[in-house]
């Protein structure tokens, strides 16, 4: 092996699954390789959905078993990188209290009132610049006052921080996923103290901020014998929110561009020097998460490749409730919809009634049929709904993005799982009449190592040319626009009008006492 050659493991956690993959780095080299990936299943316990965070941790244990044996135990740091806004609560002595509550549970229901009544919206976002999403760490914290474990509480670790500290024994807060909690401010990028205390939210209960390229720990001896590796093995603070290491790993040659995190969720945006606080961009809804090396990503969240996740879930389910074992091939449903009816029907991807599991299908057509749009009839006609859904949402979230911040955009970056997606790529370029450049997939594991081969100074430079390392050695895919762009056009208006109809007819119910049945999230 090159001298100049170093491995790093990237611990990255994402909704369905976990893995540990090893990142190669030389000056002029960047390969990966996934060591271990394992499912991330959460349980239903008394009604309330939880992570099952102690089987992810032994993932992560058994991940950095096999890349102690990958490497030969030549491994430099670990990074680690998981999803927003979720946590878990520790007792004086270190000990977890409760597994973490998921993000999709319902218990958040009613706390962004209670937290409108301490302190309006508009003040909320000039403070924090956070988009209001009902599982923000501020409305689970508003929902758990009063509760057993949030009152014996010592510790309050985010996801990331708490494998680490797990890892390390030593307590930290990284910040970029910090960030997400709306307890930030992103001008100052330290606490915004003044929310809190409006909230009654302790933040003494998180241990100190941690930047990017920060020491986090050194492994502790029970976890080196545990695992095989033999060295002391520091643990290297990255940006812990995966969408903070995927937008590291965009492959971008010039900064003019927009990217698309694509997943569970789709995060649409833009890489900003400073966060955009107005009024305009709140009513928007969109966010300031703040990200590697000083920067900002002003971004709106979608619901993304969750809806036809669920979707494929369901079919499967009822496939089976008939006796039959198969289940959905999804490169022949993506051909079947690549043929169907082009924006025959389209939904609002970012409407808050896709969030919960179950049903997708159902609640897909029950938004066509309320906006007065054909309901979709077979899987294929569903799909090729989802996916046009999405590719719009990205148009339109591209397009608001750019005219708040008054950044101009050249070209679209899709990184994340959904560079798998070729039509849903292809469609993106479509909607919003730009060239997409697709990949890498594992750009949040890429962007993890590349922080940690900084740190260890493998190699120099700022995101610039972190980026070029990436465009230079990663398989990229372009896209071009195609067909008749005023259809997209003509769907956007339609969708626009539909949202306006769906909401008189909201309205309309809640005035007569006829409000929705709420969706199940079991």
């Amino acid at each position: 092996m090159p001298t100049t050659e170093h491995r790093f493991a990237a611990v990255d956690l994402g909704a369905s699954s976990g893995r540990v993959i090893v990142g190669e780095v030389a000056p002029e080299r960047l390969a990966l390789h996934e060591a271990h990936r394992f499912p991330n299943q959460p349980t239903r316990v008394l009604g309330t959905l939880h992570w099952d965070i102690l089987s992810l941790y032994q993932g992560v244990l058994n991940g950095l078993k096999a890349a102690a044996v990958h490497t030969g135990d030549t491994l430099t740091s670990i990074g680690i990188d998981t999803w927003a806004v979720d946590y878990g609560l520790l007792a004086a002595d270190g000990t977890l209290l409760a597994n973490p509550v998921h993000y999709r549970d319902t218990r958040t229901t009613g706390a962004a009132e209670k937290v409108a009544a301490a302190l309006p919206p508009p003040a909320l976002y000039a403070a924090t610049g956070i988009q209001h999403l009902p599982f923000n760490t501020i409305y689970q914290l508003i929902a758990a006052q009063g509760t057993p474990a949030l009152t014996a509480a010592h510790r309050l670790l985010l996801i990331p921080d708490l494998i680490s500290y797990w890892l390390t024994g030593q307590p930290g807060t990284e910040l970029t996923n910090a960030s997400t909690t709306q307890l930030i401010d992103p001008r100052t990028r330290d606490w915004a103290t003044p929310v809190a205390k409006a909230l009654g939210i302790d933040l003494s209960l998180f241990p100190p901020l941690r930047h990017p390229g920060d020491p986090a720990g050194t492994l502790r001896q029970d976890v080196l014998t545990e695992t095989g590796l033999t060295r002391p093995l520091p643990v290297t603070a990255v940006g812990s929110h995966d969408t903070a290491s995927a937008v590291v790993g965009v492959p971008a040659t010039t900064p003019d561009f927009a990217y698309i995190a694509t997943g569970t969720w789709s995060l649409a945006g833009l890489e900003l020097d400073a966060p955009v606080l107005t009024e305009e961009s709140r009513a928007a809804n969109f966010t300031n998460e703040l990200g590697v090396d000083g920067t900002v990503r002003y971004l709106r969240n979608i619901m993304g490749l969750w809806m036809l996740q669920e979707c494929v879930r369901a079919w499967d389910t009822e496939t089976a409730r008939a006796g039959n074992a198969s289940t959905t091939d999804l490169t022949a449903l993506l051909q079947a919809a690549a043929q169907a009816t082009p924006l025959r029907s389209v939904v609002d991807a970012g409407d808050p009634a896709f969030l919960a599991p179950h049903h997708m299908p159902d609640r897909i057509a029950d938004a066509c049929r309320r906006t007065g749009q054909p309901v979709p009839r077979t899987p294929a006609e569903t799909t090729r709904c989802v996916l046009d859904s999405l590719a719009l949402a990205h148009r339109r979230a591209i397009e608001d993005a750019t005219r708040l911040s008054g950044r101009a955009v050249s070209a679209v970056h899709i990184v994340g799982g959904g560079v798998h997606n070729t039509l849903l790529c292809q469609l993106t370029a479509d909607a919003c009449g730009l060239p997409v450049i697709a990949g890498p997939a594992e750009a949040a594991a890429l962007g993890n190592v590349l922080v940690q081969a900084r740190t260890a100074g493998v190699i120099t430079g700022g995101l610039p040319e972190l980026r070029a390392l990436l465009h230079s050695t990663q398989p990229l895919r372009q896209y071009e626009p195609t067909g008749d762009h005023s259809a997209w056009d003509r769907a956007a208006a339609r969708l626009g009008d539909a949202q306006v109809t769906e909401a008189a007819n909201g309205q309309a119910r809640a005035a007569t006492g006829q409000g929705d049945e709420e969706e199940p999230c079991a």
